[in-house]
């Protein structure tokens, strides 16, 4: 352990050193000068800071306000010498951040004493933030494995819905990276933003609920048949509600809501407005702009421009103006989705 004494006195600091020298274990640094000791305490770690109060330049109050301001010394002890008619000084040294107090002249075993406790509470007081470091990188490695557990989980359930659908292809890699994109745009926290890009393939899901004489029909829908085909929203949210898993409760919440519609139009609820939970609000446009620009059974792909037409004529309509906003400013970005996981390319 290391203790700095700081003492204008060549005389003083020896005494001091003699005395942290005779306790086994401890090491003294001697400073007659409190810049030169600052200095060094800047850079270096220490246990124990022992200043005297009267120093030229630099007092002892100086020098434990300043310390105190450099990044990870909050808890270091220090211990000021004054003498014993300096109460001021020593209430000033204290709202400064000191932590004890010797009297002049220095009793030696009062010294050593004191030197034993602050060194034995500082000690555990790191032992105590080392454990704490340690069991928060131990719940961080568990949380980053359940994360990639359950990212593994909502990878295979969407896999499973888009051999039941064989006009996804790599629709849910483009809709995914299409809703963090947008969410990264809003300003939405980074991690919300990963989570989106995670459970917003399984927004189709409750397709595995549909007939496949409805689900795989290539022509248009009868009223019935668009009425049964509506109904996969509300299995996409039985299937993946009632988790503990924030993720899928995220993916439950975005399948329910993903066909609601801005002015209130969608189904199955006919939720209008923010009513709509933001996430389905984000993965309507990403899903449609999509579905758009892909070729499937019954249509040819749109262009980039004639999709993106499409989206701004929707505004306040079917799409959340905030979102289409957000959309418009990523142009670049969306492109290259477009480009990276085009049909054949990119794995889910």
């Amino acid at each position: 352990m290391r203790i700095v004494l700081i003492d204008d006195s060549e005389s003083a600091v020896t005494y001091m050193a003699g005395l942290i020298e005779a306790i086994p274990g401890c090491d003294a640094l001697t400073f007659q000068n409190s810049e030169a000791a600052l200095q060094w305490c800047q850079g270096n770690d220490m246990d124990l800071i022992v200043v005297d109060y009267i120093m030229p330049g630099m007092d002892g109050l100086r020098f434990i306000e300043r310390f105190r301001g450099q990044v990870g010394k909050g808890e270091v002890p220090v211990v000021m010498v004054t003498s014993l008619d300096l109460k001021d000084v020593r209430y000033k040294a204290l709202q400064l951040g000191a932590t004890d107090f010797l009297i002049k002249p220095i009793d030696p075993i009062e010294f050593v004493a004191r030197t034993r406790n602050l060194l034995k509470g500082y000690g555990a007081l790191k032992a105590l933030n080392n454990l704490s470091c340690h069991l928060a990188e131990a719940v961080e490695r568990a949380t980053r494995q359940v994360l990639e557990r359950e990212r593994e989980t909502i990878q295979y359930i969407a896999r499973t819905a888009e051999h039941r659908d064989p006009e996804t292809g790599r629709h849910l890699l483009r809709m995914a990276h299409y809703s963090r994109l947008i969410a990264q745009r809003l300003g939405l926290d980074e991690a919300v933003c990963e989570a989106l890009c995670t459970a917003a393939p399984l927004h189709d899901v409750g397709k595995v609920g549909i007939p496949d004489t409805i689900l795989l029909k290539p022509g248009p829908f009868t009223d019935e048949e668009r009425r049964v085909m509506w109904r996969h929203a509300e299995y996409g949210a039985h299937i993946l509600s009632g988790s503990t898993s924030p993720l899928l409760n995220l993916a439950a919440e975005i399948a329910y809501c993903h066909h609601e519609r801005y002015d209130g139009s969608g189904y199955p609820r006919g939720l209008a407005g923010e009513a709509i939970p933001q996430s389905g609000r984000v993965v309507a446009l990403a899903d449609t702009f999509d579905a758009l620009t892909s070729v499937r059974p019954y249509k040819e792909a749109w262009s980039l421009e004639r999709a993106l037409d499409y989206i701004v004529g929707q505004r306040d309509r079917h799409f959340d103006p905030a979102c289409v906003d957000a959309f418009l400013s990523a142009q670049d970005e969306v492109v290259e989705i477009m480009r990276t996981f085009a049909e054949g390319r990119g794995v889910l």
